[in-house]
């Protein structure tokens, strides 16, 4: 058997009761066998500021250690007027800076979100789709995993209890282990 696929999970939400990092730990429970989930949290990321570019926060360099050590990336996003979150794009941008040392490039990715609308983060991932073109990363197309109506999919206690979305994210995760095989054949 092959070595396991390292995926580092980042949820775009610094709200510690988030539908969406309660989707990442969904996640850990749903993990393919030859794949391992390690969760990042952003909440110690501090404002871009190109000022800092040569000498990032320690929180940054952990950050795009953690993402250099991953053999693929899985983003739980939600959507906050119809785009990303400023959070999740704040760490986007730290970790593709300065120009030349970009921490994503080449990277598989996936990604999921989780909303209380009905369209569930369609348009943050579309957006995030366009980020991945600069930023030369790799993303999975298929399923898309977009829970909407989140409130009534998840339980009080932040699990996921609607089967549908369960099943979606082990179909994602066993086809982001599929592709990140795929592109990193020698």
């Amino acid at each position: 058997m092959s070595k396991p696929v390292n995926i580092l999970g980042i949820a775009g939400s610094l709200r510690r009761q988030s539908y969406n990092r309660s989707a990442l730990h969904a996640a850990k429970e749903l993990l393919p066998e030859d794949a391992a989930l390690d969760i990042f949290e952003l909440d110690g990321i501090p404002g871009f500021n190109q000022d800092h570019d040569q000498n990032p926060p320690a929180e940054v360099m952990e950050l795009k250690k953690r993402i250099r050590a991953a053999d693929a990336v899985l983003i739980s996003t939600p959507e906050y007027n119809y785009s990303i979150p400023g959070v999740l794009k704040n760490a986007i941008d730290w970790a593709s800076r300065p120009y030349g040392d970009n921490a994503w490039s080449g990277k598989p990715v996936a990604i999921m979100g989780a909303s209380i609308g009905r369209m569930g983060t369609a348009r943050a991932q579309y957006h995030l789709r366009q980020v991945f073109v600069f930023l030369d990363m790799h993303p999975l197309n298929k399923p898309e995993v977009m829970i909407g109506e989140a409130a009534d999919r998840f339980d009080s206690d932040g699990n996921l209890i609607d089967e549908r979305s369960r099943e979606l994210i082990g179909d994602l995760l066993q086809n982001l282990v599929t592709w990140t095989r795929q592109l990193n054949k020698d």
